[in-house]
């Protein structure tokens, strides 16, 4: 009967008690230097004093204060032993975060950039010992044995970590004296590998024979040549009075960078004379992806007389996919001739385009031998509309107007030719 008394009078000595070693003060402790908390306005109930014979409950109120020993003693700033064990009265209003308000900037060697303030700040732990990381082992509190600055690789200068604030990697490689900011590596100079020449095939074929299929390998992959003939315009022009014909084509040979390209355009009447005809021979050269320089000759087989040209010009792809044409013709008579011409192509469905075509001739001077007036001599205007059936063959259908300006169009006139027409086209376009 009575060890059962003494074990239900050591528990409700136990709850009573408990209260009690929750208010306990450690803001005496050595190295808990803490501004005295705020109480909260509630009544507190009175405890009742602990049994002296019941030394067990101060054992259990006692173990938070000898787990924080340690660590104040490693200088970690361990929790006081209050924030862990006390805890609200019941009913009352809710006390604040113990962590709140502490303030870790005193403290020596600690030397970081200024953060925002978070709910740990304002605790006083300066005077904790071994809690001081200044460079002088000799002073009140600091870390006993713990010189991080003589760690390899940890330098430290003034309690700042040289390279990045308040880090000591100041020893990393490309990070001394400066902030590191992404990967801040310089880009390497050492030459590329050598491409290599060893080929398997070498311990079986011949040299002969790998450089033949070498060559090989080159030209069918980049180095190859190419060829087309083209006509642009392949057309009968239908207008008030004589019905008439025009072509307009080229033909090339070459590669991506060289060719040799042939060009041919010319008109006429249907049942009557050959009005105009002329052949280009042009060496090409690509010096952009989308511009071509060619260098030739041209030969006018009419009107009459005929005359034969030295040629250069360029062919482009404009931006917004607009085919430009230019080129100046300096006759063997010292006749300067120059032709602009373009198009552009508007896809209206995969295979119904719309073509607007512009031609304009230019003189540097009248050349009556042959009706060409000095100046704007002549353009032509189009609008064709033509159906791919097939991308190599397409007919088309459009309409075209041509006029003649300054001494060009007296010189039409007095042949007994109109300055200006307008026709109704229908043609082919194809190339192969």
């Amino acid at each position: 009967m009575q060890p059962k008394f003494l074990l239900i009078a050591g528990g409700a000595a136990l709850g009573l008690a408990t209260p009690a070693a929750a208010q306990m003060d450690h803001s005496n402790m050595p190295g808990m230097k803490m501004p005295p908390p705020k109480a909260p306005a509630v009544k507190k109930p009175a405890a009742k004093k602990p049994s002296a014979t019941k030394p067990a409950v101060h054992k259990e109120s006692a173990k938070p204060a000898a787990r924080s020993t340690p660590r104040a003693k490693a200088g970690l700033g361990a929790k006081p032993a209050a924030s862990r064990s006390a805890k609200p009265p019941v009913g009352g209003p809710a006390v604040a975060d113990p962590h709140a308000g502490h303030d870790m900037s005193a403290m020596p060697g600690m030397n970081m950039p200024e953060a925002k303030p978070d709910a740990s700040s304002g605790h006083d732990m300066s005077a904790m010992p071994g809690a001081s990381g200044g460079a002088n082992p000799a002073e009140p509190g600091a870390m006993q044995g713990m010189d991080h600055g003589s760690m390899p690789g940890m330098g430290q200068s003034s309690g700042a970590m040289q390279g990045m604030p308040g880090h000591g990697m100041g020893s990393m490689p490309s990070a001394t004296g400066a902030a590191m900011i992404g990967t801040n590596l310089q880009a390497g100079t050492a030459p590329p590998p050598p491409i290599p020449t060893d080929r398997a095939a070498d311990q079986v074929y011949s040299a002969a024979a790998m450089a033949h299929s070498q060559q090989h390998l080159r030209s069918m992959h980049g180095g190859q040549n190419f060829s087309q003939v083209i006509f642009n315009l392949a057309e009968v022009q239908i207008r008030d009075g004589r019905d008439g014909y025009r072509w307009d084509g080229s033909a090339w040979y070459g590669g991506d960078i060289n060719r040799l390209v042939l060009k041919t355009e010319g008109e006429g009447n249907i049942g009557g004379s050959l009005e105009a005809a002329e052949v280009q021979a042009l060496y090409s050269h690509a010096i952009g992806p989308y511009t071509d320089i060619q260098l030739g000759v041209r030969y006018d087989f009419k009107p009459n007389p005929s005359r034969v040209y030295a040629s250069v010009g360029f062919e482009t792809l404009a931006p917004g996919f607009f085919d430009v044409e230019g080129a100046l013709f300096l006759s063997n008579k010292g006749d300067l001739l120059g032709r602009l011409e373009g198009y552009y192509d508007q896809r209206i469905t995969q295979r119904l385009v719309l073509q607007p075509r512009a031609e304009l001739n230019f003189a540097a001077q009248d050349v009556p031998e042959i009706g060409i007036g000095s100046g704007l001599s002549t353009a032509e205007l189009g609008l064709r509309l033509r159906y791919e059936i097939r991308r190599e063959f397409a007919p088309y259908v459009g309409i075209s107007y041509d006029r003649s300006f300054g001494d060009t169009a007296r010189f039409a006139r007095a042949e007994g030719q109109g300055a200006a027409s307008t026709s109704l086209v229908l043609g082919i376009r194809t190339w192969f």
